[in-house]
């Protein structure tokens, strides 16, 4: 998808009181300048294109968020905050593969007066084609105000503008909040910097793994354990409100599913039971969870109510099915199975009818996950070494994304444009590490953690 360039100009919204989380506010429009005196057409639309590929990334300047004075906050002095922030904004950017920003020897300086009105002729001297300005003040209340502005630089005007009003503790997020909309506006994709992600981390040998549950921003910071690592557990899910995970662990050797709730850190179980339970997933609107369970020497996938009860069995075939994971309306399960002699992926009704196979390439398929735009299904393909691949829904049009030894575990951003997924290291050791990678196959990189991680778990965009 291509983005063309608005003939409109957005007025100033910044917000003048929010509550403790990060807020954002629509801007009213008026028209654009006409073109420069002499141009017999409108300039070209400045655009990303998200589909063909990196080979010219699009040059962005990102100087330091000025303020409007220094004030020291419990997150840091203003001026330190704002060099932050047009770090994080950068580093988000540049991440996506689509956006090159300014080396900071061309950045100059901005002044707070000068955030509305940009020194063009020195930009455009730089070879950017965006910038992105903005400022930070601290408030009377407590809370902070970050502005964020973009602007063309070769037709001086500006493309988008957002105000965001939070607590010192969530700075970070008016960074993250800032990059959407700067990547947004010039990809015409939906956001997917302001999220989280929630995996196994793992350390010790490879016979006696510790694994404990963990969460972090989409980038590595904020970075948590959620559990002691007295249990291991594994496949980790965001709920849909993004209050709670599900989670399979094993408590006194006994295989179950569990729900952690994020803000108090109480557990309950959902499902227990002496054969094996795994790969337990959210429905999209919460109301069941998804799994999978070994009984009498057949695995089949279940769904029990979210708060728990009896699990209804949805697919009822000798061999093994497992791996469910709805589509973005709940009307269908996506499953892999070896009912056919060899691992292949499978999709059904909500309520397990209609089962019909959509993989047919070699190898073996397995951990299908749906795209939240609904467009596409992510796997793990088997033959040989471990890829990460995609396909419609139908199995058409199957591309792989990753060629390294052991790709697997995929899972989506937000916005269905970028994969995560954890990848071992060849040999006995079993250390395993985070990656993203794109649609297009040709943007990857290394999530930092502090140990080994496996199972990630993309969840939505932060309200």
């Amino acid at each position: 998808m291509r983005m063309t360039r608005f003939a409109w100009i957005a007025g100033l919204a910044l917000i003048a009181a929010a509550p403790a989380v990060a807020q954002t506010a629509a801007a009213p429009q008026t028209p654009a300048p006409a073109a420069a005196a002499g141009q017999d057409q409108a300039p070209p639309p400045l655009e990303v294109s998200v589909t063909g590929g990196v080979s010219a990334p699009m040059p962005i300047a990102i100087p330091a968020m000025p303020t409007n004075a220094v004030i020291s906050t419990p997150a840091g002095s203003t001026d330190d905050l704002g060099r932050k922030l047009a770090e994080i904004v950068t580093n988000d950017l540049k991440n996506s593969g689509l956006f090159s920003p300014l080396q900071p020897a061309q950045l100059r300086s901005v002044i707070f007066p000068e955030v509305t009105a940009p020194a063009f002729d020195y930009w455009g001297g730089t070879g950017a084609q965006a910038l992105v300005q903005g400022f930070i003040r601290a408030n009377g209340d407590g809370n902070l105000t970050v502005g964020c502005y973009l602007y063309d630089v070769f037709s001086k005007i500006e493309l988008s503008r957002q105000g965001f009003v939070v607590p010192p503790s969530d700075w970070r997020r008016a960074g993250h909040k800032c990059a959407d909309m700067v990547y947004t506006r010039l990809t015409g994709e939906g956001p997917y910097f302001d999220s989280r992600v929630v995996y196994v981390s793992e350390t010790g040998p490879k016979a006696k793994r510790i694994k404990r549950l963990a969460i972090m921003d989409q980038d590595g910071a904020n970075h948590r354990f959620l559990t002691n690592g007295q249990s291991i557990v594994l496949t980790p899910r965001f709920a849909p409100n993004q209050q709670s995970i599900v989670y399979m662990s094993y408590v006194n050797d006994r295989p179950a599913i569990y729900v952690y709730d994020i803000g108090s850190g109480r557990q309950r179980l959902v499902v227990q039971n002496v054969n094996l339970t795994f790969a337990p997933r959210f429905s999209p609107d919460g109301r069941y969870i998804l799994f999978s369970m070994a009984t009498g020497g057949n695995t089949d996938v279940y769904r029990v109510a979210a708060s728990g009860g009896t699990p209804q069995r949805l697919t009822n075939s000798p061999g093994i099915d497992d791996g469910g994971s709805y589509s973005p309306d709940g009307s269908k399960i996506v499953f892999e199975s070896d009912r056919s002699g060899g691992q292949q992926l499978y999709v059904m009704n909500a309520d397990g009818s209609n089962q019909q196979r959509i993989s047919f390439g070699g190898g073996r398929y397995g951990t299908p996950v749906w795209s939240p735009r609904g467009d596409l299904i992510a796997f793990t393909k088997l033959g040989g070494a471990f890829r990460i691949g995609v396909m419609n829904p139908t199995g058409g049009g199957e591309r792989l994304l990753t060629n390294a030894w052991q790709d697997e575990g995929p899972s989506w951003s937000p916005n269905g444009r970028v994969i995560i997924f954890f990848r071992s290291s060849q040999g006995g050791s079993g250390k395993a590490d985070l990656w993203m990678v794109d649609l297009t196959g040709q943007v990857e990189r290394k999530i930092p953690t502090p140990l080994d991680g496996s199972d990630p778990a993309w969840g939505p965009l932060r309200p």
